[in-house]
Order: C-alpha cells, then sequence, then structure tokens
C-alpha cells in the first residue's frame, strides 16, 4: 500500500507494495540541507491539524514572497523562512486536551478551528462546535458540553493555544534555530487587535515574523477549503482586527500582481520552497540531525498521555539490541535515528483512536495501519534518509508475512528492521495504554517468545533479553 503526499491533493493509497534496495553500508551523512529536512518533516505536522498535505510547504511559499516584498533583510528572512516551515510543531501537545474538552476527532477540530473567527461568538464557530461535540453521545450530554465551553471559551482557548504555542518555541530551541524564530512560532496566534494569545500582544508588538505567519497560514487554510479568492476577501475582512492592515496591503498588490499564488497548488511547490531559502543553504550537521530527530519522536510521544515516552522507549530497546549484535557505531546512528522517526505517520490518528479504551473497529485499524506507510513516505522525502525510511517503515511487518502494511516477509526485511520490529513490540508492551496497564518484564517476555521465530527475529530478541538483563545488572539491585 503506497502513499502518496502529493501537495497538490489528499493523501492517495495504492496497494503497490514499494521497491526496496539494499541497505546502506553507511551511515547518514551530515552534508544534508536543514531545509531539505525540515521541509520533508513539514508534512508529519499537516497531519496532525487535518491539513490538505502540503500546508506548511505552501504557507512558506506565501510567507516568503510577503517577506521579500516587504524588504526583510537576510537574517529576518531566514528567521522568518524556518518558522513557516515550524509553525505548527507544537500542534500535537494540546491533541488530548482537545479531545477531552470537545470530545470529537481533535484533527477535524483543529482544522475546523482556523476557519472560523473564534475571537468573537458567532454563529459558524457554535455549529462548528456542536458538529464536534461527543457525536453519538446523549442529547443533555452535548448541550451540557456545549454551554460549559461557552461559558468558559476565553479560558479554554488561552490553555489550549498557550499549550501549543509554549511547546512549538521549545522545540524549535532545542533544533538550534534562533530566537526570532522560536519567538515567531510562539507568536503565530496572537492578533493585531490584541484579541489573540498567548499574551494578548496588541499591533507592532507582535514580532513581525508572527505576524507574516498569521496571514501564510489563513491565506492557505482559506484557499484550499474554499479558493483563493475567498481566502483574500477574508483576510481583507480581518485586517485590523486579527490582521496587520499593511501585511494585508503587501498581500492585495502581490494578488494583483498575480505573483502571490505563483506555483501553488503544483509538483514544483517544495523545490520553489527550497528555492526561497535566504543565503546560501544551511547544511544540517550530525548533532542538528540527532536534535531534530528527538524532537519530532517528541512531538508524535505528546499527542498521547499513552504514549508520551514510547519513542525514546523504542529507540532505547533498539539500540540495546544493537550493542548485543555487534554494530558499529555508524550502524548504530541510522537505527537510533529510524527508531524515533518510526511512529511519525501516528500523527494522522486521531486522539479518539490513539486513547479509545475498547477495542477499535474496522475503519478505525484501517487509519491505524495506514501510519507505518506513511512514515516511511514522509523520511524518504529526504534524499540521505532513504535507509532510515525503509527501516522506520516497517516496523509493523513480521517474518512470516503477517504484519502491515505491506505483507512483507523474512527475505523482504533487513536486520535493521527486525531490530526495530522486536523494539517496538517491547515498548509498546511495556507501557500503559487506555485498555491495560503495562505489563511486567516476565509477562512480555512470554508474549514474545511465543512469536519466535516465526514472525520475530530470534537473533534480535535474544539480543533484547541480553540488553535487559545487562541494563538490570547494571542497575543494581532494587
Amino acid at each position: 500500500m503506497a502513499i502518496s503526499l502529493s501537495t497538490a491533493g489528499p493523501i492517495v493509497l495504492s496497494t503497490t507494495p514499494p521497491t526496496y534496495s539494499p541497505v546502506a553500508a553507511s551511515p547518514t551523512s551530515g552534508q544534508v540541507s536543514l531545509s531539505e529536512i525540515i521541509s520533508a518533516l513539514s508534512f508529519a505536522l499537516d497531519l496532525v491539524e487535518d491539513a490538505k498535505p502540503g500546508h506548511a510547504i505552501r504557507s512558506c511559499l506565501i510567507g516568503m514572497r510577503i517577506g521579500n516584498a516587504m524588504r526583510l533583510n537576510g537574517a529576518d528572512l531566514a528567521d522568518l523562512y524556518y518558522a513557516l516551515l515550524l509553525k505548527d510543531v507544537g500542534c500535537s501537545t494540546n491533541a488530548r486536551l482537545i479531545c477531552d474538552l470537545i470530545g470529537g476527532d481533535d484533527r477535524v477540530i483543529k482544522r475546523e478551528a482556523k476557519l472560523t473567527d473564534w475571537s468573537r461568538a458567532s454563529i459558524s464557530g457554535v455549529r462548528m462546535l456542536w458538529r464536534n461535540s461527543r457525536p453519538g453521545a446523549r442529547l443533555t450530554e452535548r448541550i451540557g458540553r456545549l454551554a460549559n465551553m461557552a461559558l468558559h471559551q476565553d479560558q479554554c482557548n488561552s490553555q489550549i493555544i498557550g499549550m501549543r504555542c509554549e511547546r512549538g518555541a521549545n522545540i524549535v530551541r532545542k533544533m538550534g534555530l534562533s530566537a526570532r524564530t522560536a519567538e515567531a512560532v510562539r507568536s503565530l496566534d496572537e492578533h493585531w487587535n490584541g484579541s489573540g494569545h498567548p499574551d494578548r500582544l496588541v499591533g507592532e508588538n507582535i514580532p513581525l515574523p508572527a505576524r507574516i505567519l498569521n496571514v501564510a497560514q489563513h491565506l492557505d487554510l482559506f484557499a484550499a477549503d474554499k479558493g483563493k479568492d475567498v481566502a483574500v476577501a477574508v483576510l481583507i475582512e480581518r485586517s485590523g482586527r486579527w490582521f496587520d492592515p499593511e501585511i494585508v496591503r503587501v498581500v492585495k498588490s502581490l494578488s494583483r500582481r498575480n505573483i502571490l499564488w505563483s506555483n501553488y497548488g503544483s509538483d514544483t511547490e517544495r523545490a520553489a520552497v527550497r528555492d526561497l531559502e535566504p543565503g546560501r543553504a544551511m547544511l544540517a550537521d550530525e548533532r542538528q540531525i540527532d536534535n531534530i530527530a528527538e524532537a519530532f519522536g517528541d512531538i508524535v510521544d505528546v499527542k498521547s498521555s499513552f504514549t508520551f515516552r514510547h519513542s525514546i522507549g523504542v529507540t532505547e530497546a533498539a539500540m540495546g539490541i544493537a550493542h548485543e549484535l555487534g554494530f558499529n557505531d555508524a550502524r548504530k546512528k541510522i537505527i537510533y535515528r529510524a527508531a524515533l522517526l518510526h511512529d511519525l505517520g501516528k500523527l494522522r490518528v486521531s486522539n479518539s483512536i490513539l486513547d479509545k479504551p475498547s477495542s477499535l473497529d474496522d475503519s478505525e485499524w484501517r487509519v491505524m495501519k495506514e501510519h507505518p506507510g506513511l512514515s516511511r513516505k514522509i523520511l524518504s522525502q529526504i534524499g540521505a534518509f532513504s535507509e532510515i525510511a525503509e527501516i522506520a517503515g516497517n516496523h509493523h511487518e513480521k517474518l512470516d508475512g503477517s504484519g502491515y502494511p505491506f505483507k512483507l516477509t523474512g527475505r523482504e526485511l533487513s536486520l535493521e528492521a527486525r531490530i526495530l520490529t522486536v523494539a517496538d513490540i517491547y515498548g509498546a508492551l511495556n507501557e500503559d495504554r487506555p485498555y491495560r496497564a503495562g505489563l511486567s518484564r516476565e509477562k512480555i517476555c512470554s508474549i514474545m517468545s511465543g512469536e519466535v521465530p516465526h514472525k520475530l527475529d530470534p537473533d534480535c530478541f535474544e539480543a533484547l533479553m541480553r540488553s535487559l538483563d545487562r541494563d538490570r545488572s547494571i542497575a543494581g539491585p532494587a
């Protein structure tokens, strides 16, 4: 089931498995463009917001044209560039809270909220909340929940947006980007008239890059959903309330001159965005690549309280197996990054599924089973990550062909992929889930040994056991 992330349309699924190349002999090179990595990983952020794939790319395309038209200098353009690509980097933080407060699909709620003027009471806002408030629940419960949200609307907005803003800025800093880039991400949802969040900044007190981010994301979201003319019309209507009037004037000028939407919705969007990177292309060194991988692993984990440490737990288990099997440092680095990024595609899964306390139905399982293929597709857009993409995309495959999404068999699975499968199963069984508490080591070993050697690689499983024994020995008696 190959998955397309074409920026010109929705995610498309097919039943044709990908063609796999032999495992490479060298680790990811440090000579990789930072913009290539971040522009590719931005597709994962689009999944959380239920945005049309390529939302961050298109927002960057629009925002950089605005920045250039406003004659920002090179340093300011660089700050703006990375802020546009990473504006939604804190978006998974509030998914659980949204699901708890409103009760519906957090991804749908996020998308529809961005098309609603939530800064003031409106019929469209009430309708949006009603559609998404505990679908299927009793009428009295839905009315009660809606009334509670209306009564505490400002408090709820402040909490939901504040979580996202703070987390986003912290992640940007962890990636080693500038303080101005982090502050732009933090102030994304501030409004010109002071009705935004998290600090209710007014007018020019809002950082200029953040003002451009707000306009650029609005234009793409409305253009993708309602058309370009509507996007500009709503922007003009909210000028002086949500948006900086001067930026709105620039947008009107760019639109009239047919500059604003150039390349928009085409197959060349990502290439055009990479060409817009200010100055010389910034190369990510090995440490920065690790920082980015760690940050995106955190983004996945924080979406649900039941997976808050999953990526790092799987990484620790995988590294323990690799050590026991005698892998050199270069090969360990590949496994390290693949393990951190293996669940990127899970950002597409609503918390109503991730946190469901009962068994998933068929439609929910179909959504869940797509996540490894999405991880592979996102990572494969980074040329130097081809092997990482393959390993991450195969973490639910089994030796006997009973896994998913491609039902690959042992001869089609690299040793690195087998390691990640064993590590992922151990991590999942060791963690709390909505329907059970984390299992003891003895219970986990009993379950996993029953799948060796027909489903799980025996060498990898034995290496995991030795690694756990070694860690217990180092820790000493309880």
